[in-house]
């Protein structure tokens, strides 16, 4: 019975894989055929074309070797026009570079510069020339002197003639390295032009909002942009001088002054009316460092020494807490422990305030992207603009002193806590807040023990960075009346006096690898 059963059973199966198989190829021709219909409305020119060039791409798994001449002639205007903006801007480039050679090749005056610096010597020979005549006939004892600067200056005229001479005759051939230069590039093009706009093509299926290329709006761009670079480069760079505005941007003086008056004016306004609100900034920042300065500074320096060494070995190890002592030794013996200490109130203070107002402002900002699309160029701001550059309004709003320092501070140092802690807390799996919304987790009991411990180490992350930022600008806040370490240095920028900066240098890096150490400890 299994005898004759067998072949059944094998004929069935065969049957059926061929059944799967068979429809496994309808299938993907299917595919093929409604991917060949949406290529006309995709490249909407020479769609016959298209479609055989991209089935001969799309059949073989390597590089297809297929050639667009409309895309080598046209060049970066074709791919600009198919919106590769990318690879257009790229070719362009590289076509600008070689048509700047073959214009000046051709048209350039490649002496020009030469020339003039031979007339320029050429004044300068003729006024030694009349000293020389005038010293012959007084006879004085400055002919020699004399006659030796001309004979110099005329065998500077004499080289930079020759090499005026040979520059000029090097015209042709830099026209002919740039015209090889430009088939190569258009070659290379044309070879590539397929393959990318297939690529595009691929992606524009699975995403419709992909712009199509060959629109009246994108070739009409394409050609205005091109033509605008090629025409202001090549002007600039072949016969240069011929444009001046090329060179300087067509402005007033009057519009700088003018802005900088409105600046002035703006801030003058703000000091004015705002000198309450600013005072109670300043009372808060005083009240926290006062307080951080008579724990740091004042208190016997075994304990804080011992305090650190504690909190290192409870958040990092034995190792860590070791490495510690080894650095508040060298504060100590070295005679920065004072410093030091001065250094970590105001460091301190700055971070103790980035962290109070950035950990809350990062949570409300996780849920509500508009606020933090909002806050975000903010912030962008904040880490972007050179600090000697808001230290400005901060010196306007603030004086100079501590206090400024701590707000010079908080802006370059105060953005990375609430940028991690959004991070954090939008990455908290959402399968995991769903479960214990589905166990019945109030919003207070959702944040506290669900959101926030999955966050930790992002935000502990942000906080560490805060830190770091804060303590680079130890140096940098030293110029408005901030006292430590930073002093140090910048006492040593001005006197040359590299030992002492060395030394202190030292000494800020080891507390910020203390601080390192106790905010991002290996225990958990």
């Amino acid at each position: 019975m299994s005898t004759v059963e067998q072949p059944s059973d094998t004929t069935a199966t065969a049957q059926a894989a061929r059944t799967a198989h068979d429809e496994l190829m309808q299938s993907a021709d299917d595919f093929a055929r409604e991917r060949e219909q949406q290529i006309p409305a995709f490249v909407r020119t020479h769609p016959e074309y298209y479609k055989k060039q991209f089935k001969k791409i799309g059949n073989n798994a390597g590089f297809s070797w297929t050639f667009n001449l409309w895309a080598g002639l046209l060049g970066p205007i074709w791919f600009c026009a198919r919106s590769l903006w990318n690879w257009g801007l790229s070719f362009l480039i590289l076509e600008t570079f070689a048509i700047v050679q073959i214009v000046r090749g051709l048209f350039g005056d490649l002496a020009a510069d030469a020339w003039a610096r031979i007339a320029k010597i050429e004044g300068t020979l003729e006024l030694r020339r009349q000293q020389l005549a005038a010293a012959i006939e007084n006879n004085t004892d400055k002919i020699d002197v004399y006659r030796r600067t001309v004979d110099g200056l005329e065998n500077s005229i004499g080289g930079i003639r020759l090499e005026a001479q040979q520059l000029e005759s090097t015209g042709m051939t830099l026209a002919l390295s740039g015209l090889a230069a430009l088939l190569v590039m258009k070659l290379i093009q044309a070879l590539l032009a397929n393959m990318l706009l297939e690529k595009r093509f691929s992606d524009w299926l699975s995403d419709p909002s992909i712009a199509r290329g060959m629109t009246p709006k994108h070739i009409g761009l394409a050609v205005g942009f091109v033509t605008m670079i090629l025409l202001a480069t090549v002007t600039h760079y072949s016969f240069p001088g011929v444009l001046p505005w090329l060179i300087e941007f067509p402005t007033q003086r009057v519009i700088r002054l003018t802005s900088i008056q409105w600046v002035e004016d703006f801030f003058a306004f703000a000091v004015t009316h705002g000198e309450v609100f600013f005072d109670i900034i300043t009372r808060g920042i005083r009240f926290v460092l006062d307080g951080l300065e008579l724990l740091l500074v004042q208190t016997p320096w075994m304990v804080i020494a011992a305090f650190i060494i504690l909190l290192t070995w409870l958040s990092a190890g034995t190792r860590a807490a070791i490495f510690s002592g080894a650095f508040l030794s060298y504060m100590g013996f070295l005679g920065f422990w004072e410093k030091a200490m001065t250094t970590l109130a105001l460091l301190g203070t700055a971070a103790v305030l980035s962290i109070i107002i950035g950990i809350p402002l990062g949570m409300f900002c996780a849920r509500r992207e508009r606020f933090y699309s909002f806050i975000r160029p903010i912030m962008d701001f904040m880490q972007t603009m050179p600090a000697f550059v808001f230290m400005i309004p901060v010196i306007a709003f603030f004086g100079t002193g501590k206090p400024a320092a701590v707000v010079t501070t908080m802006i370059f140092g105060g953005t990375p806590v609430v940028r991690l802690t959004v991070l954090g807390l939008r990455g908290v799996p959402e399968h995991v807040r769903e479960a214990a919304i589905s166990f019945g987790a109030s919003k207070w009991y959702l944040l506290t023990k669900v959101d926030l411990p999955l966050a930790a180490p992002s935000i502990r992350a942000g906080i560490n960075q805060t830190i770091m930022l804060s303590l680079a600008m130890v140096v940098v806040a030293s110029l408005i009346g901030a006292k430590g370490l930073g002093e140090d240095v910048l006492e040593a920028l001005q006197y040359a006096n590299v030992g002492q900066g060395i030394l202190a240098g030292f000494a800020i890096l080891f507390c910020a690898m203390i601080l390192d150490r106790i905010v991002q400890g290996e225990r958990k």
